[in-house]
């Protein structure tokens, strides 16, 4: 999921929520993702969590990324957080 957050957080302008099935899909998405930029010379500011927390969050300034195990996205429902958000993309 893609959230617009501009106008509604002061430190990113998006979100990426997606998860994984186990933690060999996290730690695949996490890799991907931070490979995938630094491809295109965008690197991490920060980046918070553990495989076995069930949350991995990268921040790349205005877009942060939460990488979750899937019991850990249903307890912490950063969807519905944000729900004022604007969704830019939803995959299910």
């Amino acid at each position: 999921m893609l959230l617009d957050v501009q106008g509604l957080c002061s430190f990113a302008d998006y979100f990426v929520i997606c998860s994984g099935d186990s933690e060999r899909q996290i730690k695949t998405i996490y890799g991907e993702v931070g490979h995938a930029l630094k491809k295109e010379g965008i690197l991490p500011l920060h980046h918070e969590g553990t495989i076995d927390s069930g949350w991995l969050l990268i921040d790349f300034s205005g877009v942060i990324v939460h990488i979750f195990a899937t019991l850990e996205r249903e307890y912490y429902q950063l969807d519905e957080l944000w729900d004022k958000a604007t969704t830019v993309v939803r995959i299910q």
